[in-house]
Parts: structure tokens; C-alpha cells; sequence
């Protein structure tokens, strides 16, 4: 394994890390936490030390299956997750950016994830007001002097991929880490976000590395998903169609003959040297591996190492 360091946190942090959106059974599947240990002591045998979650991954349910996961393992993981996001009583979502609220998010997390503490706790997609509260902020600095978290950072909405003002706001704020959509059919992070986080020295997270599995080299542009897949509410069929078609030819173009599209995908956003690590969702052991190639695929070809 690889590791780059995570912007001025000084964090050693492997060049993939481990997605968990998809054990909150969003996905079309449900997760037991003997199956996300198993997954994770893969992850953490092949050297990885990243794990990204969020308080949204099915009201905690992402992180408590960590934590069921982790004992014993604590200090061998950087985690991080996120706020901004809640349930009320009837099960539904609702964005909470308040200081208040969030402060509430953050004790269920760390009591979902069995720890005392969070390495990295990122906005979660919120809007440019919602950033712009400074009483969130001056609580959440007051959880970081009392040692719940090390680190602050952005995770960019996906619908604003090129978030100057955000990237720019995460600077003046004194935040360390910036979490953005970016892989080889989703680029807009490359006109501005990547080299505004090189300039003010941010961490880069690059999610999604397979666009939401377009880029695995399992399906077709006819390709139809589950019901209770997340895909059929995110992206309407012609986007789909769409995806899959630029996908059908990157995999014909681009990918050389006899490499694992996915491997390859996982491999691409490490080609800038800005991003740090790339989060993928590994659903089995086998996914996992492909993530480890992937790792050995970028670090060959030299492409953003030193």
C-alpha cells in the first residue's frame, strides 16, 4: 500500500480508503457487522487506514456497523464522517446545519463508532449559508480543543462539483480537508477545486471513483436497476443511459487491454497528485481487492507519486 500525506494535517493516509454508504442498505442489500469486519480486516491487512462514513448512512446505522466492527482496531483507523443531517421520530431525512444539532450528531456518531473521538468531521453537502453559520463553527472548534475532533473539512454536494466559493471558505475558516465527487466521467473538480486545494494546502478526498459503478465495467447502456437501488432515484434513465454510454467507450478507449475496468477507475483520480486518497464502496472482499490493485496500478505507473 501507498500513502499520501493528507494535506497540512501531516496524516499518512493510503492512497484508498474504504466508502461505507453502501452498508445502510441503500444499495440494494443489507449489511451485518460480521460482514463490514470482515471487509475491513481485508482493508486493514492490505494496509489501508482510511474509513469514510457519514451520520446519514441510514441514521447511523453506516457507523454503528463500524463500530461493531472495529474494537480493538481504534488506533489503526482514520475516520472520517460527517454532519448536517438528521431523522425526526417518522424516519424521515432533514438537513440540520444548526450548532445545536449538530452538536447532537456528533455525540450519536461517536457513540455509533464506539470511540472518543473523530479524526476528520466534514459539512456535508450543505449549502453556502448553511457554511457561512459562525456559531457552528465556534462550537465545533470547541470540540476539536477538547479533543472530539482532529480535523475539519468540506464534503462538496455533488450537484456543485466545482465549488469555488466553498473551497475558498474552507481556507479563511482554518479547515483541513476537502471531500469532492471526481472520477474519469465527473471532472468539473479539475477547473478549479483541485488547484485551489493544492494552493491553500487541503487535504483532497476523491468519492465515487466508479460513478456510482458506470465506471465497474458491469453494465451495458440497457442496463436496468433494482427497485431499492439508490441509482433509480439519483439519475433518471437517460442519465443513466448517458453515463453508461461515455463509460462503454472509456472502457473501449482508454482501459488497456487485459486491466480490470474497475481497478483502472479506482487508479484514475490518484494521476493528479492532489487527491490523497480515493474512497470506493466495496460491497465484498473481491470489490476490496480490486481497490488494493488499484493502489499497486497507480503507484507503477508513477503517475502522481514521487
Amino acid at each position: 500500500m501507498k500513502y499520501r500525506k493528507l494535506g497540512k494535517t501531516g496524516l499518512d493516509v493510503s492512497v484508498v480508503g474504504v466508502g461505507t454508504w453502501q452498508y445502510c442498505g441503500d444499495w440494494g442489500r443489507s449489511f451485518t457487522a460480521r460482514e463490514v469486519g470482515g471487509i475491513l480486516g481485508s482493508a486493514q491487512a492490505s494496509g489501508i487506514n482510511l474509513v469514510d462514513t457519514a451520520e446519514c448512512y441510514g441514521d447511523h446505522r453506516s457507523e454503528q456497523l463500524i463500530g461493531e466492527a472495529l474494537p480493538g482496531r481504534r488506533a489503526d483507523w482514520l475516520i472520517a464522517t460527517k454532519f448536517g443531517h438528521a431523522y425526526d421520530r417518522s424516519g424521515a431525512k432533514h438537513q440540520d446545519f444548526s450548532a445545536a444539532g449538530v452538536r447532537e450528531q456528533l455525540a450519536a456518531s461517536l457513540k455509533a463508532l464506539r470511540t472518543d473521538y473523530v479524526d476528520i468531521l466534514l459539512f456535508h453537502s450543505g449549502d453556502n449559508e448553511q457554511l457561512e453559520n459562525q456559531d457552528l463553527w465556534a462550537m465545533l472548534s470547541r470540540q476539536r480543543e477538547a479533543g472530539l475532533i482532529r480535523y475539519l473539512g468540506l464534503s462538496l454536494h455533488p450537484d456543485i462539483q466545482n465549488n469555488v466559493y466553498q473551497t475558498a471558505k474552507a481556507a479563511e475558516y482554518g479547515l483541513d480537508v476537502i471531500e469532492v465527487l471526481y472520477n474519469r466521467l465527473e471532472r468539473t473538480a479539475e477547473d478549479a477545486v483541485l488547484p485551489m486545494c493544492r494552493e491553500y494546502g487541503l487535504g483532497v478526498l476523491s468519492r465515487v471513483p466508479l460513478s456510482s459503478g458506470y465506471l465497474s465495467g458491469k453494465y451495458s447502456p440497457d442496463s436496468v436497476f433494482a427497485s431499492d437501488d439508490v441509482r433509480e432515484s439519483y439519475h433518471n434513465r437517460d442519465e443513466r443511459r448517458e453515463k453508461l454510454l461515455r463509460a462503454e467507450k472509456i472502457k473501449r478507449y482508454e482501459v488497456p487491454a487485459g486491466v480490470v475496468m474497475a481497478q483502472w477507475a479506482i487508479a484514475w483520480p490518484l494521476r493528479n497528485p492532489t487527491v490523497c486518497s480515493v474512497i470506493g464502496g466495496y460491497k465484498n472482499e473481491a470489490q476490496l481487492q480490486d481497490a488494493v490493485q488499484a493502489a499497486a496500478m497507480a503507484a507503477e505507473s508513477g503517475e502522481g507519486f514521487d
